[in-house]
């Protein structure tokens, strides 16, 4: 690879690494052929979007990036492929449903809205964690509950006061 071709690759992730929330970085070294195909053909069918990088370029677009990641450094180490993605658990549940049949992908670390996370031990933290999507709808269901409580006690209240109605006018008459 020329310097000149390194150099726009390293714009290119620098590019994607200042446009994107949802970083993970993970080893899929030992993967056979077939394996990998079907790990890109999932990543892709979850709106992932997974790519082997060199850990001397990515380091590089990292430190040029507008976002710190001083703490994702130390796992730039061997075999890295960089997942991207919208949802911040996306990643996380492609790599535990995964690993049901495989040994790898090993989370390395993971970016998402500015934090940092280490380890493959942070794996069912990540899968925890709810999507922008899932945590409007716990919004508006929080937010529909009272009016439906309202709306429930008054059609309630007025079919009782119909009934009551009716049955003084029966009376009456």
């Amino acid at each position: 690879m020329t310097r000149d071709e390194k150099l726009a690759q390293i714009e290119n992730l620098t590019a994607v690494l200042n446009n994107t929330a949802t970083i993970y970085l993970a080893d899929i070294a030992a993967l056979d052929a077939v394996t990998t195909s079907n790990l890109r053909r999932a990543s892709f069918g979850k709106g992932i979007k997974l790519n082997v990088v060199k850990n001397t370029l990515l380091k590089q677009a990292m430190d040029a990036s507008e976002k710190n990641f001083d703490g994702l450094y130390d796992v730039l180490k061997g075999n890295t492929s960089i997942m991207l993605a919208e949802a911040g658990n996306a990643p996380a549940k492609l790599i535990k449903e995964f690993r049901k049949k495989n040994d790898k992908p090993v989370l390395k670390g993971a970016w998402i809205e500015e934090s940092v996370y280490v380890g493959d031990e942070n794996l069912d933290m990540l899968v925890a964690i709810k999507s922008k999507e899932e945590l409007i709808g716990d919004v508006l269901t929080l937010l529909q509950s009272p009016a439906k409580n309202v709306i429930s006690a008054l059609q309630s209240a007025g079919g009782n006061i119909a009934g009551l109605l009716k049955t003084l006018e029966e009376r009456n008459a």
